[in-house]
């Protein structure tokens, strides 16, 4: 326990100090008490504003409140999120906190007490070269688990509940099938080498 904390923490630091760089950014979806779940989108500000210069060309922002309110319409329309194959959630409650590096924050409906997938998109930066966004996943009793959406992956993961982690999609079905179909692939051998055996052996009138 303490060593999964101390490897979080770590984790946390690290990640504040990336994600003042404009290529790089985080998406941390949070599990609060009584289902309540906050999504917390931070990068620098610089980042912020070139996507926002890059969207809103034709209406540049004359005010911090402007900007804040184009960079919650920007999120919304550039961040999607869906669970069990179902529909999308809401952002509710959004929040800018403008700084060298900012934080937008959500809280978020819509998201079932049990989950089996998770499907996350989100192109907030896909207009800034090399972006990386760190994608995690904080529910109660699963393990911390850190995801990456990027160019390669056009900036969306599937991820489905393996025991209690999330993994994504493709690696879930190599991991179910590889020792699995293994072992039952020589089971199958095993047992028609022994009915071969028996057949071959015994006399038949």
């Amino acid at each position: 326990m303490k060593k999964q904390l101390l490897v979080s923490i770590i984790g946390l630091f690290s990640l504040a100090s990336f994600a003042h760089n404009p290529d790089a950014s985080t998406t941390m979806l949070v599990e609060k008490e009584n289902n309540v779940w906050v999504l917390q989108i931070s990068t620098s500000l610089t980042a912020f504003q070139q996507e926002i210069r890059t969207h809103y060309a034709e209406t540049p922002y004359k005010s911090p409140e402007e900007f804040q309110k184009m960079v919650l319409e920007h999120i919304n329309n550039n961040f999607h999120l869906s669970f069990n194959g179902g529909e999308n959630i809401t952002l509710d409650k959004g929040l800018v906190k403008l700084g060298h590096e900012t934080k937008v924050v959500f809280e978020v409906l819509g998201i079932p007490s049990d989950i089996q997938s998770v499907r996350i998109k989100n192109t907030s930066f896909k207009d800034i070269s090399r972006n990386q966004n760190a994608f995690m996943l904080f529910k109660e009793g699963f393990n911390k688990e850190q995801f990456v959406l990027n160019n390669a992956n056009d900036h969306t993961l599937t991820l489905e509940v393996n025991g209690k982690k999330f993994v994504e999609a493709s690696k879930s079905k190599a991991s179910f099938f590889s020792p699995y179909f293994g072992l039952v692939f020589i089971g199958l051998l095993g047992i028609g080498y022994l009915l071969h055996y028996v057949f071959s052996s015994k006399k038949w009138l």
